[in-house]
């Protein structure tokens, strides 16, 4: 999947977990800075590609890019896995709490909108040809429909005149349904 598939689907995830599970008065500083962490988990299973979006968001971003990739092996193989996943989730577990002041930040509500993010990347992924390694370091990919061929090219008319239009709908749709709920988070 492309970036931008990414990222909707990412906050589409969001939107939905939002409106399942309600929180009660988030503030403006927790629901901003959780859009944030929502989208740079929807790009963090790529940051494997030194051409990766996520890069670009920092400075020197592309050098360090291609430092950081060599510590993946290649594209889709510890960062889209169980195991990957685990390791972000302690990582920013310890890390967020580090950064963030308790007192204008739900700390909690960031790290859960980060790994939404992340794991609506890899279900997204698990949709293409490729599929991805969720047991790595064991060689087997998996991917939904069982069947590679019936599976989405990324970048390909599926994705463009279906899929990514399908999620702008989608989260139009949502916003339109629970608008009350999420404007009670304010």
């Amino acid at each position: 999947m492309l970036s931008r598939t990414h990222d909707l689907g990412a906050f589409s995830s969001l939107l939905i977990v939002a409106a399942a599970y309600p929180q009660s008065h988030l503030g403006l500083n927790t629901i901003i800075v959780a859009s944030i962490a929502n989208i740079v988990g929807s790009l963090l299973p790529d940051a494997d590609q030194a051409s990766n979006r996520l890069w670009d968001l920092l400075p020197g971003g592309n050098f360090l890019g291609k430092i950081f990739r060599n510590l993946f092996l290649s594209h889709r193989t510890l960062s889209h896995s169980l195991l990957g996943g685990y390791v972000i989730y302690q990582a920013v577990s310890w890390l967020l709490p580090q950064l963030f002041n308790s007192n204008f930040v739900n700390s909690q509500v960031i790290i859960y909108s980060l790994m939404i993010g992340y794991i609506s990347h890899l279900a997204l992924d698990g949709l293409t040809e490729e599929g991805i390694p969720l047991l790595f370091p064991f060689p087997w990919k998996f991917g939904f429909p069982a069947i590679r061929s019936w599976r989405i090219k990324t970048g390909h008319w599926f994705e463009n005149w279906i899929i990514f239009p399908g999620f702008v709908l989608f989260i139009l749709w949502l916003f339109s349904v629970n608008w009350p709920l999420y404007k009670s988070f304010l």
